[in-house]
């Protein structure tokens, strides 16, 4: 299968919950938009740090671009793996008191002072992809609502050009109208970049609407299984 991204057979790892992670089989082809269900916010970190190779399975193999994680043995191996990914969700640090305009251009470079005017229409670009308004681009981060904060996370996310963005409970502090309004445009982004999206969400409305191939992950076998068509029609 030599577009398939992410590949994860027989895993298990403990993580200090009443029973480890189990994942018996997942694969992810390149420009799949998928959502997972079942996960916290606990065991969806587990998850990420396995994908991104932070950490190793106690059992089971990962492969990312064909190549398993156990191989990365090095530091800057490791940062190599990360370019591959865009990450979204509340671990992904952003600077409250920094303004949106430096959070946006921080992934790609540090140096925050006389930006030039490339660097700036980059991060103005960026705004507009992901939903914020650039006129909010000198606001500080602490001063965003928590739609604003998403988008914003997402923009850094996706800053570096990545070629999969994993997303932990993204929608988790949005509602209503600004929860259906983040999912049209996530969706947008995704689709328009054409790379490949996994979101761990508990919200099966909001995985059905961002994603093209909705799973649930069964605890106690670590088997992944599609809604069957009562539920789907249910929903």
């Amino acid at each position: 299968m030599p577009d398939v991204v992410i590949d994860l057979r027989g895993i298990r790892k403990e993580y200090g919950a009443l029973r480890p992670l189990r994942i018996a089989s997942m694969h992810v082809r390149a420009g799949e938009s998928i959502a997972l269900l079942g996960f916290d916010l606990a065991a969806a970190e587990v998850f990420v740090n396995l994908v991104t190779a932070a950490t190793l399975p106690d059992e089971g193999e990962v492969r990312i671009f064909g190549t398993p994680t156990a191989t990365v043995q090095t530091p800057d191996a490791w940062l190599g793996v990360l370019d591959h990914f865009g990450i979204v969700g509340e671990r992904a640090v952003v600077l409250d008191e920094l303004s949106v305009e430096a959070n946006l251009i921080m992934p790609n470079t540090l140096a925050l002072h006389d930006i030039d005017d490339e660097t700036r229409a980059g991060a103005r670009a960026l705004a507009e992809e992901v939903g914020l308004r650039t006129t909010a681009l000198d606001r500080p981060v602490a001063r965003l609502d928590a739609a604003a904060r998403v988008r914003l996370r997402l923009g850094r996310a996706l800053a570096p050009q990545p070629e999969v963005v994993l997303a932990e409970h993204p929608n988790a502090t949005l509602a209503g109208e600004a929860l259906e309004a983040f999912a049209d445009d996530y969706v947008r982004v995704v689709r328009g970049r054409g790379i490949t999206s996994i979101v761990l969400t508990a919200d099966a409305r909001f995985a059905a609407a961002v994603a093209t191939r909705v799973l649930t992950l069964q605890p106690a076998t670590g088997e992944l299984k599609a809604p069957s068509a009562w539920s789907r029609w249910f929903s």
